[in-house]
């Protein structure tokens, strides 16, 4: 029920967030660079969750990286696809990934998981770590703050975490966090945090 809601609301809005949206340049620079830093991956696939309207899996392909963009929404995959025709573009949820056990190099959650109720984060995460190889990177975006809470987001309910907590939840699933980048409350925009993690080998 959750992954419809989500799913339609973003359906509904699809072409005014590709319009604000949709393109590296909308992107903060050093968000770029950190994505990139971590993601630059030569070996393995690359799975974009999320991935909206498909520029940030364009921009680690422009990289070299074998990126693969999934996203629940049928309008962003339509997009991605005609403006990314090169690049590749499925529909899938979280949920359950469509990539054997223990197969994928890196994941790029990049706000992706910001409309997932405390309860069900877990079993969202414990989804990417199922997916990912020993030593494989996590790289994701969340909104902060100094507890766990929901907010209106623009689209639909969000959720703000304290990334300590956060990354909290990613140790106890076998993540070991090597990166973290705050961004402060600037404008209309509310503080955040870019984490990297990166799977243990054990």
């Amino acid at each position: 029920m959750h992954d419809e809601q989500v799913r339609d609301a973003y359906a509904g809005m699809a072409g005014l967030y590709i319009e604000l949206l949709g393109t590296t340049r909308q992107v903060d620079a050093a968000d770029l660079a950190f994505i990139g830093r971590h993601l630059t991956i030569p070996d393995g696939e690359v799975l974009d969750l999320g991935c909206g309207p498909g520029h940030l899996t364009d921009y680690l392909r422009s990289r070299g990286v074998d990126a693969t963009g999934i996203d629940m929404v049928p309008p962003f995959i339509a997009y991605s696809r005609t403006a990314y025709p090169d690049g590749r573009y499925r529909l899938g949820s979280m949920a359950g990934l469509d990539a054997e056990s223990g197969s994928v190099a890196g994941v790029l959650a990049w706000f992706s998981l910001i409309h997932v109720p405390a309860p069900e984060l877990d079993v969202l995460l414990a989804e990417i770590r199922r997916v990912m190889a020993p030593g494989g990177t996590l790289v994701t975006g969340i909104f902060t703050g100094d507890a766990v809470e929901e907010f209106d987001h623009k689209v639909v309910t969000a959720y703000r975490w304290p990334a300590d907590e956060f990354s909290g939840r990613l140790a106890r699933l076998g993540f070991t966090e090597i990166d973290r980048e705050h961004r402060r409350a600037e404008g209309t925009n509310r503080p955040y945090a870019a984490i990297a993690a990166v799977l243990d080998a054990g």
